[in-house]
């Protein structure tokens, strides 16, 4: 009875996924999805002013620096990007998806590698807060930032803070499937027998 319930709690965890994900791919995800690539757009000719020093990071606004950080999850994330944004709109709407941004963006340039996210912020802001201490930009230096290649991942996770996250979430779904197969596999085995059992019990008693 406990692997029955346990089956269906599992279920309903696995089913609002899945349901999240398959509104992900209608037409709000394909309009996000353009929206995504512009706004990458916009921060890699801001990046790429901020590496020939046509702009300085004082010269950038919270606008600025959101495009970048969606221009760097892009390079982290590639074709899930999109996905990902829309899953942060849906957990923390449209405000907190944009503060992580302005975060990602001031930490991942240089810029200002000891933003964090707001202490109003909900959900997983506090946990992204303490992940990415000790953060040491994989995208290259400027003058606003001292730490090397050789810092980066350490240090409170560091830069694989955010991937870290993406991974955790991805081994949980995984493990659900896993969970929910193993259970199904143990109500079968514990009820009914295998024809080669039948067979065996029919030839011991010489039927």
């Amino acid at each position: 009875m406990k692997n029955i319930l346990l089956s269906i709690f599992v279920f309903g965890v696995l089913l609002t996924a899945i349901s999240t994900n398959a509104q992900m791919m209608g037409n709000d995800f394909t309009e996000n999805d353009d929206h995504t690539a512009r706004e990458e757009a916009e921060g890699k000719i801001v990046w790429d002013k901020l590496q020939t020093k046509q702009t300085i990071c004082d010269d950038l606004s919270d606008e600025d620096f959101g495009v970048l950080g969606e221009y760097f999850m892009g390079q982290m994330l590639g074709d899930s990007h999109a996905s990902m944004n829309e899953m942060m709109t849906r957990m923390h709407g449209e405000e907190g998806e944009e503060q992580i941004h302005v975060v990602m963006g001031k930490r991942l340039s240089g810029c200002d590698t000891s933003a964090t996210f707001s202490s109003e912020g909900i959900g997983w802001m506090p946990m992204m807060n303490m992940m990415w201490g000790g953060w040491s930009s994989p995208f290259g230096n400027n003058n606003y930032s001292t730490n090397d290649m050789m810092n980066f991942g350490f240090g409170g996770f560091g830069g694989f803070g955010f991937i870290f996250m993406i991974l955790w979430w991805v081994l949980i779904v995984a493990g659900i499937v896993a969970l929910v197969k193993w259970l199904m596999n143990q109500g079968r085995d514990g009820s009914s027998k295998s024809a080669l059992d039948i067979l065996k019990e029919r030839y011991a008693k010489g039927e």
